[in-house]
């Protein structure tokens, strides 16, 4: 067994694992303008980090009024940032460092993830790393997205974990609330800087405040050993 004993590791995706909001942006700026909405700006883009593609196209109904259905916004969005992911999504070194350190030890992984299934799937095999990660969640398959616990639950329902063994990585303060919601530990590593006293990210166990600058796989694991022993 692992120096890690029971514990079992779940990634959200977008932000955590891999840049792909940069292609979220563009994929919502080029939706937004086929339906008339111009002058969308990444400080708009940033107020949905964290929240789920459908809770997001929500959001935009209400903001700018349209009347195309969500379901409509929704595959026009994800089959706009389906050929950019495809394109190219760069994966975080350092995660990709520790997503290989934690397979070579056996840990059992999960991605869960406020996306598509579909976007989940093309990115994890674009960049390879569905070489470890195999059981993923999309939080389409739950009853709520984060904040809501149920998409890490259902992770770890998958993986045959309890909650109390499982560690969530996250980068946004909606992420940390919903593995704090689920029982479950959380390493949290902002995506963006000036979200970090965001009040979800108290409920973290540990907050790497410099975000991605700042994690590193070889301490990410001797922290989890550290908390297993």
């Amino acid at each position: 067994m692992s120096t890690l004993g029971t514990t079992a590791v779940i990634f959200d995706l977008d932000g955590t694992l891999v840049d792909s909001e940069p292609n979220y942006f563009e994929a919502s700026r080029e939706t937004l303008a086929a339906y008339g909405v111009t002058g969308f700006t990444w400080a708009d883009q940033e107020e949905s980090v964290g929240i789920s593609t459908r809770e997001t196209v929500t959001l935009w109904r209400e903001r700018y009024g349209l009347s195309a259905p969500v379901e409509e916004l929704l595959a026009e969005k994800n089959r706009r940032y389906l050929e950019l992911a495809r394109a190219s999504t760069p994966v975080y070194p350092e995660m990709r460092k520790f997503v290989e350190l934690l397979a070579g030890e056996g840990v059992p992984m999960a991605v869960a993830s406020g996306s598509a299934l579909r976007a989940i799937g093309a990115i994890l095999a674009g960049t390879g790393l569905d070489a470890h990660l195999r059981t993923v969640v999309s939080s389409d398959e739950v009853a709520h997205g984060k904040p809501a616990p149920d998409v890490f639950l259902e992770a770890a329902r998958r993986l045959g974990a309890a909650p109390a063994d499982c560690v969530v990585l996250e980068d946004a303060a909606p992420g940390s609330v919903a593995a704090h919601r689920a029982g479950m530990r959380c390493l949290a590593i902002p995506y963006l800087a000036a979200q970090a006293d965001d009040p979800g990210f108290a409920t973290a166990d540990l907050l790497l405040r410099g975000g991605q600058r700042e994690f590193t796989a070889r301490a990410a694991y001797d922290w989890l050993a550290g908390r297993a022993g």
